[in-house]
């Protein structure tokens, strides 16, 4: 049955249905990833013999090698899903994720969790794809919502993942010791991507129709081209700049933030995990019912402005604000409002896009991501070490958090440039209409 709300929606369920379906994908997806974050300094120590400081630089090399292969085979795997449809895509990404784990679970040394993280981000399409997903099945003006709502997802899965990782590490080291207990994550997070592609083959319908669907070309599956076909669109160039600058930021805290809590604090996988959840709780409430409610009434544009200033408030509070682990939870509830940037700046990007370029457009925002996922680690990484590391002077846990929201206050300049050259045009096209 064809929606007829949404002309491309192919499946026997009403787009809501559908979006639900793809909303537990993400969601598992991030479960699956966040259970792993408390125990991931513990186990790359455990196998190095590196201190924190060389365990974090070494965190940075898994994490960019999970984003420039996800950076070459984004395009690729953002193309097929046009071709192919959304369905297909999507469960290969969460297959790989599984075997990710698998193999971080059993690793006897650092090479196989290098070997891991380039698997899953060789195969790394599952957010591309399911924003194309929402892109398929949502109307114009419903779209900024329902990217929200894939935000929820991230937000309860870091919920759920963290705390869970936490408690499994700490229950898995009383009963087997360390060396095993912080792996027991990693074998959880297997079984959850498992039985997330179970749920997505017997549940997980097609979104993009046949009618819809384009022949693969590779010059739409090569890394930049995507950047170069958005390239057209001069809103869409402009916002997604800005995008790649708040990415950019952002990845200080995925990188440094279970090696900022254990250096600064002291703590354990218990209490990184409890932090972790209590982002995911504030993301929650604020992507999954602030978004739908406050980017309407205020706008997309004021939305980003919003978001830009309480994240990089949040970043200088991490930095120079927190004397005890407590004061944390302060800037997390004030960082939590940066949730409306991505939201906001998908929904202008793709309200400035052709339908049919609606998977290409992903696969691009996708390709700028896994850019930020290369460099943003790495940088963050070696500045945390560079700031930590015995004899350090200055001594500055906080320092990466420092470059955040410097990049982050850049992001301004190619958004506020943007909205206005757009709001320059639209005023000419309307006195020539008239």
């Amino acid at each position: 049955m064809t929606d007829t709300a949404t002309p491309g929606y192919e499946g026997t369920a009403a787009p809501r249905a559908a979006i639900l379906f793809i909303f537990i994908t993400v969601l598992m997806s991030i479960i699956g990833f966040g259970i792993i974050i408390p125990v991931m300094p513990e186990l790359i120590m455990s196998l190095t013999g590196r201190n924190e400081a060389g365990a974090a630089a070494l965190q940075g090399y898994l994490l960019g090698v999970y984003g420039l292969m996800q950076l070459i085979m984004s395009p690729i795997l953002g193309a097929l899903s046009d071709r192919f449809g959304r369905r297909p895509v999507i469960l290969t990404s969460v297959a790989a994720y599984a075997a990710d784990f698998l193999l971080m679970a059993v690793a006897p040394t650092f090479a196989w969790l290098f070997l891991g993280r380039a698997l899953s981000g060789a195969t790394a399409a599952t957010f591309a794809a399911s924003n194309a997903f929402i892109a398929d099945v949502s109307p114009p003006e419903k779209r900024a919502g329902n990217f929200g709502l894939l935000g929820a997802a991230f937000g309860l899965g870091f919920i759920v993942g963290p705390a869970l990782g936490g408690w499994l590490a700490e229950l898995g080291t009383e009963l087997h010791g360390e060396a095993a207990g912080v792996r027991w994550p990693f074998y959880a997070a297997a079984c959850v991507c498992f039985l997330n592609f179970l749920f997505g083959v017997f549940v997980l319908p097609e979104s993009l129709a046949k009618s819809r669907r384009r022949r693969f070309e590779w010059r739409r599956a090569w890394p930049l081209g995507g950047l170069i076909s958005v390239g057209r669109h001069p809103v869409v160039i402009g916002v997604l700049c800005a995008y790649f600058l708040m990415q950019l930021a952002h990845g200080a805290l995925p990188a440094v933030w279970a090696f900022f809590g254990a250096e600064k604090f002291g703590w354990g996988p218990g209490a990184i995990g409890t932090s972790l959840a209590f982002v995911g709780v504030t993301a929650a409430l604020v992507q999954g019912g602030l978004t739908c409610v406050v980017i309407p009434k205020i706008g997309q544009r004021r939305a980003v402005y919003l978001g830009l200033f309480t994240m990089t408030a949040s970043f200088l509070g991490y930095a120079f604000a927190t004397p005890q682990g407590g004061f944390v939870y302060l800037w997390i509830v004030v960082g939590a409002f940066g949730g409306f940037l991505m939201p906001a700046m998908q929904g202008l990007m793709s309200a400035a896009t052709p339908e049919s370029e609606q998977g290409e457009l992903q696969g691009a925002i996708a390709s700028v991501m896994s850019v930020t996922t290369v460099v943003s680690p790495l940088v963050m990484t070696q500045v945390f070490a560079r700031f930590t590391h015995d004899g350090a002077d200055p001594y500055f846990p906080g320092a990466p958090f420092v470059v955040a929201a410097v990049v982050l206050a850049a992001a301004l300049i190619p958004f506020r440039r943007t909205m206005q050259r757009e709001g320059v045009r639209r005023r000419l096209a309307a006195q020539h209409a008239s």
